[in-house]
């Protein structure tokens, strides 16, 4: 699987808007829609913010690690 996939993912496994996660990690709605559709990569401080908000490594929402 790649990132967007799995960020889609887990956003909804929490029943998440993409605006409400954009609110809680500090970032913009869109950038969530363009990382889910995989029209732009995050930056490491992205991946960052979304792998403590999630509580999950960077290497699984990379699709690097499995569970």
């Amino acid at each position: 699987m790649n990132f967007g996939v799995i960020l889609k993912e887990l956003r909804q496994e929490r029943n998440l808007t993409q605006k409400q996660l954009a609110d809680e990690i500090s970032y913009s709605k869109a950038i969530i829609g363009f990382w889910e559709n995989g029209k732009k990569e995050p930056t490491a401080s992205a991946l960052m913010a979304l792998s403590d908000f999630f509580n999950v490594s960077v290497g699984f929402i990379l699709g690097l690690e499995s569970d």
